[in-house]
C-alpha cells in the first residue's frame, strides 16, 4: 500500500510538473526586470484558472482554421478533455490539438488549472515561426512574454456564444514591432495576436488568433490562422 501510495504521489508530482514547464516556457527567457512584475495581460493568459467555472467531465471542442492569400490552408480540430474534479479540487485534462502531421503533442495533466489550448496554440505558433524564419525557440517565446508584459492592449468586449451574449476581455500583442532584430523578420514585423477570454464560457477561452498582415494595400492578410471555441458537451 505505501509503495502504491508513493507511486501515485510521484505520477502526480510528474504531471504538475508538466503544467508547471507549458507555462514555463512562456514565462521564461527574460530580462530580470521583467521578471519581477506580472502584467494583467501575462495574468489572464497563465496564471489564471480557466477551468474554475466546470462543474463536471466536459470535452470542450474548438475550430481551428488556417488562411493563406494564395489559397492554400486547413481546418481541423481541438478537444480537451476535463475531467472530474479530485477531492483536493484539482482536475483532470488531456488534450488533442490538431491532427496527423499537425498535431502538437501535449501531455495529460492530473491537476490542471489553464486551458491546454492556450499552451497549444501558442506552442504550434512558435514551431511555424522557427521553421519558417530559422529563429529559435526561446528567441520567440520572449518575444511573445515581452510584448504580453509592456505593451499589451486589454480591453472589455462582448461576445457571442451559444444563443446569448458574455462578458469578455480582448488582449492584442505585436511582438516584432519594436524587437531591436526586426530587419531580420521582414514580412513577419507586423504579426499581430489577439486573444479573447471569458469567464462566463466553458474553459474561458472564446477565440485564439495570429495574423501576418498583407503589403499596405493588400485587402486581405497574408496568413491568418484562428482557434474558435465550437461548443462544449458531457464528456464520458
Amino acid at each position: 500500500m505505501m509503495s502504491n501510495s508513493v507511486s501515485r504521489k510521484a505520477q502526480r508530482r510528474r504531471h504538475v510538473a508538466s503544467a508547471a514547464l507549458l507555462c514555463a516556457s512562456m514565462l521564461a527567457c527574460v530580462p530580470p526586470a521583467l521578471a519581477q512584475e506580472v502584467s494583467q495581460a501575462e495574468k489572464l493568459l497563465f496564471q489564471s484558472n480557466h477551468l474554475r467555472n466546470l462543474t463536471g467531465p466536459q470535452a470542450l471542442r474548438y475550430r481551428y482554421v488556417h488562411k493563406e492569400k494564395d489559397g492554400a490552408g486547413f481546418s481541423d480540430a481541438v478537444q480537451v478533455d476535463v475531467g472530474a474534479r479530485n477531492s483536493d479540487g484539482g482536475i483532470a485534462v488531456t488534450a488533442k490539438f490538431l491532427s496527423g502531421e499537425r498535431q502538437v503533442a501535449l501531455p495529460p495533466l492530473s491537476s490542471a488549472e489553464g486551458n491546454p489550448a492556450l499552451l497549444g496554440f501558442l506552442e504550434r505558433d512558435i514551431a511555424e515561426m522557427k521553421r519558417l524564419t530559422g529563429g529559435s525557440t526561446n528567441y520567440f517565446r520572449k518575444r511573445i512574454r515581452i510584448a504580453l508584459a509592456e505593451a499589451a492592449s486589454v480591453e472589455p468586449v462582448s461576445l457571442a456564444y451559444d444563443g446569448r451574449q458574455v462578458q469578455g476581455r480582448k488582449i492584442a500583442i505585436q511582438p516584432y514591432l519594436n524587437d531591436p532584430m526586426r530587419e531580420k523578420m521582414q514580412k513577419y514585423v507586423g504579426k499581430n495576436y489577439v486573444f479573447l477570454l471569458s469567464d462566463e464560457i466553458p474553459g474561458a477561452v472564446y477565440e485564439l488568433k495570429s495574423t501576418v498582415p498583407g503589403e499596405p494595400k493588400a485587402s486581405a492578410a497574408q496568413v491568418e490562422e484562428t482557434m474558435t471555441l465550437a461548443g462544449a458537451s458531457g464528456g464520458p
